[in-house]
């Protein structure tokens, strides 16, 4: 019952990682993050603020103190009455005031005074720096000190001067403080919402769309209903939405062509195993065949048991190629041009026709090669090359298949040329992709995808130098074999 339940576990975690909760979600992060940098660009506009505010406050009951000392200066004030004169403190909130016109300086009023002051502030010089010092401090440290404010009040050439406590600057800076934090919250949630709704609604929505496109399109990847719908849009995720629904559309694209050829590399696998048999059996009468004595059998014999040996390899090749890949090649050193001789005999058109069959090989040339798969490489090139030229009708045109070679240190180059009619643009676009590389009607282009993975198992390459009316050349270079060193020396410390 544990085991049952196991798989459908998993299956459920991997849904759930599929799932984005709302905690974690992009709109989640832009929505915090939206209201925690409203909040310090806030508290950055908050410093200069409250300074501001403590300045203008002073500057308050500096005018206030000013306008009242205006008023006493036009009488006597050591006569104005002790009761009288608190009454005026009280009401500005202050413990003295002074005035000092040029040298003079005056007292005007005073209640008790203080026997020392903890911080002289001159409104006039009061820099920005200084000034949201100041504020911090009595914001936070503030509330028993006494301040001696300074400075000239609007046109007035005289300089005022007051003495007073912090207790109230300070109970005024806190409650604006409130006040400020509360507006800023409010806009903060305000503007945090109006920047979600905007770009929720511009990118997050899109985003998501993507997100639930790519997830529907994995779970079926041939529904051709789970590609996306690109919006009619012209930014980034316009773009991005173009991109995805044709990147699905091409991998669904290709996705049915790999399972077509599944399907087919299964019919071949089936065919082969049926075919492999018939030909044990033809081979086994090319055997019986052989023992013939007259001349012109034993003559044609030996191709012929040539042919069907070839034959049986080719097809377990092709089952083995079903379940892994090509064998690796069993290198030896060739004669190639008995090799190119043998494809020659082997391609299965009139000698006696308008072909001409070149082997400007060298006697003597040699290659490190595997002569059952260059054999195959070299039979697919020809074939090709054949068919190409056989089907152009007009008598006068040269039909001429050549096969040269040749030898640069330690890599040996392989040219085969033909006067076709070239290949064509297609063709040439999709070389060695199978079912796409056919140079002509009805071909599959397995031949050249064959062949440039054989020459590419060898560590070589197979490339088209040229392809044009009346001229196309491949070239296959094939390095030999690198030396082991080990082995070398081994050589070279045997006793002669």
């Amino acid at each position: 019952m544990t085991d049952q339940l196991a798989p459908a576990a998993g299956k459920a975690s991997d849904s759930d990682r599929r799932v984005v909760p709302l905690s974690r979600g992009l709109s989640t992060k832009l929505l915090l993050l939206t209201i925690l940098f409203v909040l310090l660009a806030e508290v950055l506009i908050f410093i200069p603020s409250i300074a501001n505010f403590r300045l203008r406050w002073l500057e308050e009951r500096l005018g206030t103190a000013a306008t009242v000392s205006a008023v006493l200066m036009q009488g006597n004030p050591a006569s104005l009455p002790r009761a009288a004169q608190d009454d005026v403190l009280m009401s500005l909130g202050v413990k003295a005031v002074a005035v000092r016109d040029g040298d003079i300086s005056r007292l005007l009023v005073v209640a008790d005074m203080p026997l020392h002051v903890d911080e002289h502030i001159d409104l006039a010089h009061a820099g920005p720096l200084r000034a949201m010092m100041g504020a911090l401090d009595t914001a936070l440290f503030g509330g028993g000190r006494m301040l001696r404010v300074f400075g000239k009040v609007g046109d007035s050439a005289k300089e005022f001067e007051v003495i007073i406590p912090d207790k109230k600057l300070r109970g005024a800076m806190l409650i604006y403080s409130r006040n400020v934090a509360l507006l800023s919250l409010l806009i903060s949630l305000i503007t945090a919402a109006l920047v979600f709704l905007a770009i929720n609604w511009i990118m997050i929505r899109p985003v998501r769309d993507m997100t639930r496109s790519m997830l529907a399109f994995s779970e079926a990847p041939d529904d051709p209903g789970r590609i996306i719908r690109p919006e009619d849009r012209s930014d980034e995720i316009g773009v991005a939405e173009r991109e995805l629904a044709d990147m699905q559309t091409r991998l669904q694209k290709t996705l049915a062509e790999q399972k077509h050829l599944a399907d087919l590399g299964l019919a071949v696998s089936k065919i082969n195993h049926d075919m492999r048999n018939v030909l044990a059996s033809a081979q086994l009468m090319s055997d019986r065949l052989a023992m013939v004595k007259d001349p012109s059998v034993q003559s044609f014999a030996p191709k012929l048991v040539r042919t069907l040996d070839r034959a049986v390899a080719y097809t377990e090749g092709v089952l083995a190629y079903g379940r892994t890949q090509e064998a690796a090649p069993v290198r030896r050193r060739l004669r190639l041009r008995q090799l190119v001789d043998e494809v020659h005999g082997l391609l299965g058109y009139d000698p006696d026709g308008s072909i001409e069959f070149e082997n400007g090989v060298d006697p003597g040339f040699e290659i490190d090669a595997d002569s059952d798969q260059l054999f195959r490489v070299l039979t697919n090139l020809c074939r090709n090359a054949i068919e190409a030229m056989a089907a152009d009708r007009e008598a006068a045109l040269v039909r001429r298949l050549a096969v040269s070679a040749e030898r640069t240190g330690s890599v040996c180059r392989i040219l085969v040329s033909d006067t076709g009619p070239g290949l064509p643009q297609k063709a040439r676009e999709n070389l060695f992709a199978a079912f796409r590389g056919s140079a002509r009607s009805g071909g599959t282009g397995l031949g050249l995808a064959i062949a440039h993975e054989l020459v590419r198992a060898h560590g070589g390459s197979l490339e088209l130098v040229e392809s044009i009316g009346g001229r196309t050349v491949f070239a296959i270079t094939i390095p030999d074999q690198p030396v082991r060193l080990d082995e070398a020396r081994t050589v070279l410390r045997r006793p002669a």
